[in-house]
């Protein structure tokens, strides 16, 4: 789940009380899967990024699995031959 602030950013959150890492991946961060490790806050994870305006393809990285955003603006197919979420932020 994300949600666009006032600020320009955008607050990534994962609700998963359960989870013991979580990272956000995308193109954005050239996909590095360690650069962008999300804060757990009580039950879920939290990361307040700036994002350049575009269409980005991104996913979360939950100890070691891969998982979508089921809240994505869409979704694009990858090299792997699955899918990937995809965030849209307008230039303001």
């Amino acid at each position: 789940m994300y949600k666009r602030l006032e600020s320009g950013q955008v607050k990534f959150v994962w609700p998963d009380s359960k989870a013991k890492r979580v990272f956000l991946v995308g193109d954005f961060n050239k996909w590095n899967e360690q650069s962008l490790p999300m804060r757990k806050k009580s039950a879920r994870f939290e990361l307040i990024l700036k994002i350049p305006p575009g269409r980005h393809q991104f996913k979360y990285l939950i100890d070691g699995i891969w998982w979508n955003d089921p809240d994505a603006d869409d979704y694009a197919g990858n090299f792997w031959g699955s899918e990937d979420s995809v965030i849209c932020i307008n230039r303001n």
